[in-house]
């Protein structure tokens, strides 16, 4: 594999995030130094002033302090300028959407032209563009390593929804030693590990609590209070 391969690698869930140094709107970051003890978003975008994207992050700015009771830092990457992103946010602070208005971005929004961001990270996919980042959102613990990614293609809005339900669902699974099934949200019942042996799967399943049921021996719930 040659060099050019390497800067396009995509990490993958489980790895350490690649670590990097950037200027962005709010001052220069070092990550993961800036970010120690905190969950973090770090999403890309393919320039400034696109119409998918500007819609957004009017989302991401409205919403930023419910990422904030989450313990969440937001980092945006665009392949632009400094001056660039300084001017798209400020037009955004002029727009008005969804009831959403005057929307001020104070999170980082790292300038990334010569890729270097974009590239440790495989956001720059040669199916699509060769000097644009797709619109990709990686989920990062505070430990530093990825836990989740998705990607979407530049017609595809993100679904804000389930960008902090992620979050919130990979902070239950850690806090509780748990999983969350299909379509969970904050007050639904978890899913409990599967038992490591035949006799724990018999004890299971023929023990009943207040708190725990199953549909089956590898399928148990526990119930979350209300």
């Amino acid at each position: 594999m040659d060099c050019e391969e390497n800067q396009y690698s995509m990490p993958t869930i489980g790895q350490d995030a690649p670590a990097f140094k950037a200027v962005t709107t709010q001052g220069p970051i070092s990550f993961p130094e800036d970010f120690k003890g905190k969950w973090v978003i770090l999403f890309s975008h393919p320039a400034d002033f696109t119409p998918v994207c500007t819609t957004e992050f009017m989302t991401f700015g409205h919403m930023a302090a419910e990422f904030e009771a989450l313990n969440t830092a937001l980092i945006g990457l665009s392949i632009d300028s400094l001056y660039a992103h300084i001017a798209w946010l400020r037009k955004i602070q002029e727009l008005e959407w969804k009831g959403m208005k005057k929307v001020e971005v104070k999170f980082p929004l790292i300038e990334d032209i010569k890729m270097d961001v974009a590239k440790k990270y495989g956001m720059v996919h040669a199916g699509q563009s060769n000097t644009q980042a797709v619109r990709s959102v990686f989920f990062i613990d505070p430990k530093g390593k990825i836990r989740a990614i998705i990607y979407y293609p530049q017609s595809l809005g993100r679904n804000f929804d389930e960008i902090k339900r992620v979050i919130q669902a990979l902070q239950k699974a850690d806090a509780d030693m748990v999983a969350t099934p299909a379509d969970w949200r904050p007050g639904d019942d978890v899913i409990l590990p599967a038992p490591g042996s035949c006799g724990t799967a018999k004890e299971r399943v023929e023990t009943k609590t207040e708190d725990k049921y199953c549909l089956d021996w590898f399928l148990c719930f526990k119930k979350e209070k209300k």
